[in-house]
């Protein structure tokens, strides 16, 4: 089988395919509940807006999902993606012990991909993601449907805890 050569379109998960609003009241505790957190993303809704935009996308591009979420979810992850009946795609997760701002390790992970394959489009509810990766020449398609479930300790938890 030939290598895909399609340009790539990014989807973000978490508040972009994915409605964490069930699960965030877990990050208003203190200590927050990480391991619950995270143990209730496979029953996560789907946003319709973002699921319909990355079939689309998937017509002309390869898609890959890129998430904040800890590599140790990747099971529950691949699993609701087929849940979804999303396109497969490759799947980059933060690794073990990474606690860098979303808004780092997503452009840096869009570099690495950028070097080797045109990336069509990047797909994200963070607003820091967007600017940072439209400053570094990306086009950016705000999740702008999935924004408005982000809660104030979901946005900390991306910006100053490199959780998700």
């Amino acid at each position: 089988m030939a290598p895909d050569t399609r340009p790539l379109a990014v989807f973000d998960l978490d508040n972009t395919l994915a409605d964490t609003a069930h699960r965030q009241h877990l990050l208003q505790r203190r200590p927050r509940d990480w391991n619950a957190f995270f143990a209730a993303a496979p029953q996560d809704p789907p946003l319709a807006e973002g699921v319909l935009l990355c079939r689309r996308a998937a017509e002309e591009c390869e898609v890959v999902y890129l998430t904040g979420r800890p590599e140790r979810c990747r099971e529950d992850t691949l699993a609701w993606l087929a849940a979804q009946e999303l396109p497969a795609g490759r799947l980059f997760m933060r690794p073990p012990a990474d606690r860098r701002p979303a808004r780092v390790t997503k452009l840096e992970a869009l570099r690495r991909l950028a070097r080797s394959r045109e990336v069509r489009m990047l797909v994200d509810d963070d607003e820091l993601v967007c600017r940072d990766a439209e400053r570094a020449g990306h086009r950016v398609v705000r999740a702008v449907w999935g924004a408005v479930r982000t809660g104030e300790a979901m946005r900390a938890a991306q910006q100053s805890e490199g959780r998700t």
